[in-house]
């Protein structure tokens, strides 16, 4: 019997609108391109191709690895555990630090329909299975640019008892959102900035969509950790780190909220990177916001990885960067005071 095929230009079946003069408008993410014949979205990796959209990486990984949990970052979810990431080429934002700029900041005319190497959605799956991995993770760029087979991945993945994890800049659309959230166990979301100037000039989008989908999230009942990569003389004021913190806590304050070192890089190579004692005074603001974890991380010399109970200050989850030493949290409760520790246990 042949070999199935697949092919990276594959037409998509939802989240676009066709215009009668053959534009259409992809309703995947908050930029809501509006693209004539043979125009790519902002992402480079959607083409209006005779008045139809096609995605033009569908299979493409340019990127696969096993990685622990802890990487995403994500603390709640499975700890210890194994995550098989992937990602193709393509990203809806246009980050002056962004650390993966290889593959995502790719131009609208680079042939990205040839790259990274083919590989189906069960074939995904199988190599999570065959490395012992608890989960497949969509990320080292915007997985949503990726959607269609992103969403083929979680589907089969849910069928073999796989859990589905998104890392994510949150620029969905409530269409998009509604469609994964299904599917989806865990997702982590950049919330990078507090001020729709930095999301402009830094990243190239804006600020409320991103809030819009971290609420939505609670709403639907995904398993939320949010990440914010302090960077120094930009974003990491007290007022502006206390604002991103007190919006979460308004949200929910058993949100884990990692706030995460930066490294000089891309087009941002003129920055220091951040000290332990910024991350530890971010890590303080949180905490003073009523957040119960707050995540001090990705710079040696940090000591705020563990996972402590809020009532009684057990440690739950001892951490040494992304290694779990151990883990004490017994069906989803602290075991010395039983107060219920949210998350995804397994």
């Amino acid at each position: 019997m042949a070999k199935e095929k697949i092919t990276s230009f594959r037409p998509v079946d939802l989240l676009y609108v066709s215009h009668r003069d053959d534009s259409v408008t992809c309703t995947l993410c908050a930029h809501r391109c509006h693209l004539q014949e043979g125009q790519r979205g902002i992402c480079a990796v959607r083409q209006n191709i005779e008045g139809k959209l096609v995605s033009l990486v569908y299979g493409r990984l340019v990127a696969e690895h096993i990685d622990p949990i802890e990487k995403k970052p994500l603390f709640h979810v499975l700890p210890g555990s194994l995550s098989y990431s992937i990602s193709t080429l393509g990203c809806n934002f246009h980050c002056s630090h962004c650390q993966n700029a290889s593959i995502s900041q790719v131009g609208r005319n680079e042939a990205v329909a040839a790259s990274g190497v083919l590989k189906k959605p069960a074939e995904v799956v199988a190599s999570a299975v065959a490395g012992g991995c608890q989960s497949i993770s969509y990320t080292y760029v915007e997985p949503t640019v990726f959607f269609e087979y992103g969403y083929d991945c979680c589907t089969l993945a849910m069928e073999k008892g796989i859990k589905n994890v998104f890392v994510s800049n949150g620029y969905m659309t409530r269409e998009a959102l509604t469609l994964l959230a299904p599917l989806l166990s865990a997702v982590n979301i950049d919330i990078k900035a507090f001020s729709d100037s930095f999301y402009k000039r830094v990243c190239g989008a804006r600020l409320q969509p991103v809030l819009d989908s971290v609420k939505l999230l609670k709403e639907l009942g995904v398993w939320l950790e949010v990440t914010t990569l302090v960077i120094p003389g930009l974003n990491d004021s007290d007022e502006e780190l206390s604002a991103i913190a007190s919006f979460l806590a308004s949200l929910d304050n058993s949100i884990p909220w990692h706030v995460t070192g930066f490294y000089p890089g891309y087009r941002m190579m003129d920055v220091e990177p951040t000290s332990v004692a910024t991350l530890n005074r971010a890590r303080k603001i949180g905490l003073g916001e009523g957040l119960k974890f707050v995540y001090a991380g990705n710079r040696p010399g940090s000591t705020d990885e563990n996972t402590l109970c809020p009532v009684c200050s057990h440690i739950l989850i001892a951490r040494h960067g992304f290694r779990v030493d151990d883990v004490s949290v017994q069906a989803g409760c602290c075991p010395q005071c039983g107060e219920q520790i949210p998350g995804v246990w397994g």
